[in-house]
């Protein structure tokens, strides 16, 4: 079996919220991808609900590639706890969480309904399963709490 990072990563030592380098990976061309995890809340302490992940990951989909070059994904977690960045290059931690807390800033105070996109029948696999409010709600909570720039020492940026 395939060696899974995520899977040896002790979830017990972290501090949420926190951006954490996943890896670099080096394609055949040389081009480089990076991975983070982007954590909003305590692994196995509270996760959030599904309609407020599915709706913040809509946004970072937009506000993630307006602060930042070269963002290919942003995913959510199985868990419910935070999302994969998958971005070309190698920005740093520090990069990643400025761009990812002024995404949560906007989404806590700026955003409304008309400013989430893909939420319809046509363009969700899931589109009933959305709250705006609970997403505004996550996004105050996370950044009262800081987003640390490193997943195991808190350095709130």
């Amino acid at each position: 079996m395939a060696e899974v990072e995520s899977f040896g990563l002790d979830h017990t030592k972290v501090k949420a919220p926190y951006v954490r380098l996943i890896t670099v990976s080096q394609g055949k061309e040389g081009d480089k991808i990076s991975n983070f995890d982007l954590r909003l809340t305590q692994p196995n302490e509270t996760a959030l609900p599904t309609a407020a992940i599915h709706t913040i990951e809509h946004l970072l989909a937009d506000l993630l590639r307006e602060r930042l070059s070269g963002v290919i994904d942003c995913s959510p977690f199985g868990c419910r706890t935070g999302f994969h960045l998958i971005t070309w290059g190698e920005p740093t931690a520090q990069e990643v969480a400025l761009a990812f807390k002024a995404a949560l800033i906007e989404i806590a105070d700026k955003v409304t309904w008309d400013d989430v996109q893909g939420v319809d029948i046509r363009s969700c696999g899931n589109y009933r399963d959305h709250s705006l409010f609970s997403a505004k709600e996550w996004s105050k909570k996370v950044l009262a709490e800081g987003i640390s720039e490193d997943a195991f020492e808190r350095k709130v940026i």
